[in-house]
C-alpha cells in the first residue's frame, strides 16, 4: 500500500481515526465501486476478497463508515458508494501504488522523443496519451511565460514604421508582437540598438522585465529612433503572460460517453460546455498549484474544485518544467476514477514532458 500520500488537497479530513478494519473496508469499497460503477454490498466484498469476515460484520463496518460520512447509501440499494470524503481518505492514505507496464513506458517515451523541440506537438501528444491510457479526458496547457527567462529579444523591420518583436524564452518558447513606431526606422539603427537591448534585458524573467525594463534602458532612448521608447512604453504588454494566449489541448471527450455518470443529456451538455470554455479549463487545472512541486500530482475531488460548476468531476494534474517555465498536464473525469493509475500516468507524463522540452 502506498501509505500516506501528500496530494495537496483542499478538502478537510474527518478527524475520527479509523480502525484497521474500517480502513480496509473503505479501501475495498472504493476499489470495487470504481471497477463496477454500482453500489457495493457486504456479500460482494465477502465473496471477492479474502477478508475472513462474515457479511454481517462487513455490513456493520460499512454502516459505521456511513455514519462517519465516508460512504453513502443510495436510494433503496443494499450497497454503499464512496462520498467525496471517502475518496479523499482513499487517495491520501489507502490507495495502492500503481506502475505503468514496460510496454506503456516504452510507448510513451517513443511517442514524445519523436517530437522533441516542438512544444506545440508535445503538448498535443501529451493530452492524447493521457486520454488514451486513462480512458478519460487528457488536458495539457502550454507553459506560463511569467517565470520564463528572456533568452533574446529580436526586432524585425516589416516596413519603415512597422516592426515585429520576437521574444525568445529559454526552453524554446517564442512570442511575437507587432507594433507601429512613430518615427522612420533604419536598419542601421536596429543593428546598433538591438544588441544593447539584449545586454540590458536578456537573462531576466519576463516578470522582472515588466517591472524594470523601462528603467534599465531609459538612457538609450536618445539614439534609437524611437525603438527604445516603444519598448519602455509597451514593456508591460511585451513581457506580459496573457493566460488567454496559452495553448490548451484536450483529447478524449468521446471516452466519457461510455461512462454511466454521463448518460443523461443534461450531464453531457454540462461537460461539453465546460470543456469549450478555455478559461475555465485553465482555471480548473491550475488553480491549485501555487505550492506544489513540478511533477507531483494534485488531486481535486468534486466540490474541492474552486469552479462551483465542476463539483461532479475530479481533476488530477501536475506541473511540468520547460526551462524556467511551468506548464500543466492533467486528467478530468468523474469522481469515480482509478486514481492510482491516473496519478501515475500524470506524474510520468509531466516528468517526460519536462525531459523532452528541457534545453540542452
Amino acid at each position: 500500500m502506498d501509505g500516506t500520500r501528500q496530494t495537496y488537497a483542499s478538502g478537510e479530513s474527518n478527524p475520527h481515526p479509523l480502525t484497521e478494519r474500517e480502513r480496509e473496508i473503505l479501501r475495498l469499497v472504493v476499489r470495487s465501486f470504481v471497477d463496477t460503477a454500482g453500489p457495493v454490498g457486504s456479500k460482494y466484498l465477502a465473496r471477492q476478497y479474502p477478508l475472513k469476515l462474515s457479511p454481517a460484520s462487513i455490513r456493520s463496518t460499512m454502516s459505521g463508515l456511513e455514519e462517519l460520512g465516508y460512504l453513502d447509501h443510495p436510494y433503496t440499494s443494499a450497497g454503499r458508494i464512496p462520498t467525496e470524503l471517502g475518496y479523499r481518505k482513499f487517495v491520501d492514505e489507502l490507495m495502492d501504488a500503481s506502475e505503468l507496464s514496460l510496454a506503456e513506458k516504452t510507448m510513451i517515451r517513443q511517442e514524445l522523443e519523436g517530437l522533441m523541440g516542438d512544444t506545440h506537438e508535445l503538448i498535443e501528444e501529451g493530452s492524447r496519451l493521457l486520454s488514451r491510457l486513462s480512458n478519460l479526458i487528457g488536458v495539457a496547457l502550454s507553459p506560463s511565460l511569467s517565470t520564463g527567462v528572456l533568452e533574446r529579444l529580436d526586432v524585425v523591420q516589416l516596413s519603415s514604421r512597422r516592426i515585429m518583436f520576437v521574444i525568445s524564452v529559454r526552453g524554446g518558447l517564442v512570442r511575437t508582437i507587432m507594433a507601429e513606431i512613430d518615427t522612420h526606422l533604419s536598419r542601421e539603427t536596429l543593428e546598433r540598438v538591438v544588441p544593447v537591448l539584449n545586454e540590458r534585458l536578456a537573462g531576466l524573467t519576463l516578470e522582472e522585465l515588466r517591472r524594470s525594463a523601462a528603467a534599465r534602458i531609459r538612457d538609450l532612448d536618445g539614439e534609437s529612433d524611437g525603438v527604445v521608447r516603444l519598448v519602455m512604453r509597451e514593456s508591460g504588454h511585451l513581457f506580459h503572460d496573457e493566460r488567454s494566449r496559452r495553448t490548451v489541448r484536450y483529447s478524449g471527450a468521446p471516452n466519457i460517453l461510455a461512462l454511466p455518470e454521463f448518460q443523461e443529456p443534461a450531464e453531457l451538455r454540462e461537460l461539453i460546455e465546460m470543456m469549450e470554455n478555455q478559461h475555465r479549463v485553465v482555471h480548473l487545472l491550475e488553480n491549485h498549484h501555487d505550492e506544489s512541486e513540478p511533477g507531483r500530482a494534485y488531486i481535486s475531488i468534486g466540490s474541492e474544485n474552486r469552479d462551483g460548476t465542476a463539483h461532479k468531476y475530479s481533476v488530477v494534474s501536475a506541473r511540468y518544467q520547460m526551462g524556467e517555465t511551468l506548464g500543466t498536464i492533467g486528467v478530468i473525469g468523474p469522481t469515480r476514477m482509478d486514481y492510482a493509475r491516473v496519478v501515475t500516468l500524470v506524474e510520468n507524463l509531466a516528468a517526460l514532458l519536462g525531459r523532452q522540452t528541457a534545453p540542452t
